[in-house]
């Protein structure tokens, strides 16, 4: 059985009932409130097939949890756009997305995992971590403010830094700037961005660019590597 099947009988087995009894939501609950709040900070409302898609799941599943979701308070509709999470919604959400940015920096600071292997044991433990071992974890490490990704960590009180940023494609050939941001769900490109030296933090500078979308000719603690334009498209950056 593939990964979205059995995501999508998870999803079908607990959505007549969104909450755990005495220990808040349901994983596939946590899941969608992570998804949504993804496509919000996009800046739109969530579709039901955006959600399907970024789920990996069936869109009739998703009609039916979202309106579950919405008679709990968690969700409220915009005619014709879809919904948006309400103020409890985006506490879940920013709730199980801490849990899972700080069990990715705890992995990497404290038992020393690659950057490129904690994606996937973050999702598995964020929905069976207690906020309290979270905190724990997070102050054991020094209070993160990212992980290793360059994703903002939100705080215990629920704030975190939603700051727009572009991308290393939209940078204007001599100027640099700094990586803030990468993706953390593409474990190949994750090792491939490090054998460039493109990580979080990284100053680089734009020193060429081909004609019609071709390779981007950057510099990098000394040395000169190529990206194409879709790469540069997915790392998040900010001009120094």
């Amino acid at each position: 059985m593939t990964a979205a099947r059995r995501r999508e009988r998870s999803v079908r087995r607990s959505s007549d009932l969104p909450f755990r009894r005495g220990r808040g939501l349901t994983a596939p609950v946590e899941d969608y409130l992570k998804a949504i709040y993804a496509i919000e900070l996009a800046g739109s409302a969530a579709a039901t097939n955006d959600i399907a898609q970024r789920l990996d799941i069936a869109p009739a599943s998703v009609s039916g949890m979202v309106r579950r979701l919405a008679d709990q308070g968690l969700l409220a509709y915009e005619p014709y756009r879809g919904v948006r999470l309400t103020a409890a919604g985006r506490r879940a959400a920013l709730r199980t997305i801490r849990r899972h940015r700080v069990i990715e920096a705890y992995l990497v600071r404290a038992l020393g995992f690659a950057w490129d292997g904690v994606h996937e044991e973050a999702e598995r433990l964020e929905h069976a971590a207690s906020d309290a071992l979270i905190d724990r974890m997070a102050d054991a490490i020094g209070e993160p403010v990212t992980d290793p990704h360059g994703a903002p960590i939100p705080t215990r009180e629920g704030t975190v830094d939603e700051t727009p940023h572009r991308t290393l494609a939209d940078v204007a050939t001599g100027q640099s700037a700094r990586v803030v941001r990468v993706s953390d769900k593409d474990p190949e490109l994750l090792r491939h961005l490090s054998s460039l030296g493109l990580r979080p933090d990284v100053v680089v500078g734009v020193r060429a660019r081909a004609p019609y979308e071709g390779p981007i000719t950057l510099e990098v603690s000394g040395r000169w590597v190529q990206v194409g334009a879709s790469l540069a498209g997915r790392l998040l950056v900010e001009i120094v």
